[in-house]
């Protein structure tokens, strides 16, 4: 019989401690089988991929957004082009990873003239570098509360895109009646179908502008968006009235001299009145 060597070492388990081969149990759960990546990967963190506020649209958006090249379209109108869920949807979501740091928006004017959106995706909120990744989070982290959608907005008849312009820049130089409506791209592109609303009832530009900044609380704007959303609503003026196309005014034909009396008669041609006969033979 032979004697067993109490003194030998173990052999040491492996460091992929099995996270690269499906894992075996006899209970539930989940079972991973992972395959290491080489190529056309995104590394995504947990505080991301878990996190306890975010909705699960809102974490695979950001997920996307952090797949894109730098400079891809991430507004609203491209990402609801590319997903099933909605405008209204993404534009909730983009607010909670707005809300959260993990996106910055907002409107800037090129040289131009035009107004552009400039997006910010950042894969570690509140980080100062990209080069600490591996630190641990902190052990309580402050609860940024979670922004409510907007309320609806009156919506234009027909689609006019210098309208649509017109509504952008409009809601884009609010805060230089109010330091307090400087507003997000997302609020911007939200409110600007009823601003739209507007302008299509032949309500200028100022008009607009002052209904929206006139007789504001002197208080603190908690959501400013909101506010100007409940007034494109409230105090959205009527259509103006139908009035149909005018008549064409009627034909003024010139003077003719009627070639049997020599009397003056109006007529597109000359020949004779309509007190003559037409043949002169008779």
């Amino acid at each position: 019989m032979d004697t067993q060597h109490t003194s030998v070492r173990q052999p040491a388990q492996s460091r992929n401690s099995g996270k690269n081969h499906p894992q075996r149990r006899t209970c539930g759960g989940v079972v991973h089988d992972n395959s290491r990546h080489t190529t056309r990967f995104t590394v995504v963190g947990n505080h991301l991929a878990q996190h306890a506020e975010l909705s699960l649209l809102a974490i695979g958006l950001a997920v996307h957004i952090q797949s894109l090249p730098g400079g891809a379209a991430v507004d609203i109108r491209s990402l609801a082009a590319r997903f099933p869920e909605g405008k209204a949807r993404i534009a909730a979501a983009l607010r909670e990873l707005e809300a959260h740091g993990y996106l910055r928006r907002s409107c800037e004017r090129t040289s131009s003239g035009q107004i552009v959106t400039r997006t910010v995706s950042c894969n570690q909120p509140g980080r100062a570098g990209q080069g600490d990744a591996t630190r641990r989070e902190p052990a309580t982290k402050p609860k940024r509360p979670v922004r409510r959608a907007l309320p609806a907005v009156p919506l234009p008849a027909y689609p006019a895109p210098d309208l649509l312009r017109t509504a952008l820049d409009v809601l884009a130089g609010l805060h230089r009646e109010d330091p307090r409506l400087l507003l997000s791209a997302t609020d911007a592109e939200h409110l600007a179908p009823g601003v739209v609303a507007w302008l299509e009832r032949q309500m200028p530009p100022s008009a607009v502008r002052h209904a929206l900044t006139s007789g504001l609380p002197p208080d603190r704007l908690h959501r400013p968006a909101a506010l100007l959303a409940h007034r494109l609503t409230a105090q959205l003026p009527p259509l103006p009235p139908f009035r149909a196309a005018d008549s064409p005014p009627p034909v003024i034909h010139p003077l003719q001299n009627c070639d049997a009396c020599d009397r003056a008669f109006r007529a597109p041609e000359p020949g004779t009145c309509g007190g003559c006969p037409s043949d002169l033979n008779l």
